[in-house]
């Protein structure tokens, strides 16, 4: 059990330490894991930034990702699957319209419209404050792979066993803390779990 964000981000910094000296890039995914990512940051003395992501999911299940979609345009997607679930090129053609569209928005309201730093052959660690069914921590995973990291740890204070297992298949490693036997929920690991707003993203960001 975590007190709070910062709480979990102090705690999850201390099991980092030791990728401070590859020269990190540490990546939070908007909004929750912006505090923890904060945290992080400092303790590694690394730049911050968030990363902005959508899967893109089945219209008749959409936490079943057959693909994501992430900043400048990287679009990945799973085509046997996409067959298997019977979207056509025209469904997926309008989920990618809407999910870049709302990538946009979040690029111009946290980077005021700049490009995401190059991630290209970097070690980067992806925040985010926990892992309920990994969705949208395993779309940011294959955006950056497709975006060139060398390396991907992903970094999570609690998460349920079925989601880390998942990560675990995507990244060269991930960090977590607890993994509850009956996880519940992300903000069940917490004892104060408000909505992070877009000004506290901002202020997390120096921006």
């Amino acid at each position: 059990m975590f007190t709070d964000r910062s709480d979990a981000g102090r705690r999850l910094a201390q099991s980092l330490t030791r990728y401070s000296e590859e020269d990190p890039l540490v990546l939070a995914l908007p909004r929750g894991g912006v505090p923890l990512g904060r945290e992080v940051a400092a303790a590694l003395n690394a730049p911050l930034d968030v990363v902005n992501v959508r899967k893109l999911g089945a219209p008749s299940n959409p936490e079943f990702a057959f693909g994501a979609v992430g900043e400048g345009g990287a679009v990945v997607v799973d085509e046997p699957t996409m067959s298997a679930l019977g979207i056509s090129p025209r469904i997926r053609d309008q989920l990618i319209a809407q999910a870049n569209a709302e990538i946009q928005s979040r690029v111009t309201a946290f980077r005021a419209g700049r490009d995401l730093v190059d991630v290209t052959e970097r070690t980067v660690l992806v925040v985010d404050d926990g892992l309920a069914t990994g969705s949208t921590a395993a779309a940011a995973v294959m955006v950056l792979r497709h975006l060139g990291a060398a390396r991907i740890i992903f970094a999570v204070p609690t998460g349920s066993r079925s989601a880390v297992e998942r990560l675990r298949q995507l990244c060269d490693e991930v960090v977590c803390l607890e993994i509850p036997d009956d996880f519940g929920s992300v903000g069940a690991q917490y004892e104060s779990f408000p909505q992070v707003t877009e000004s506290e993203v901002l202020t997390a960001l120096g921006r």
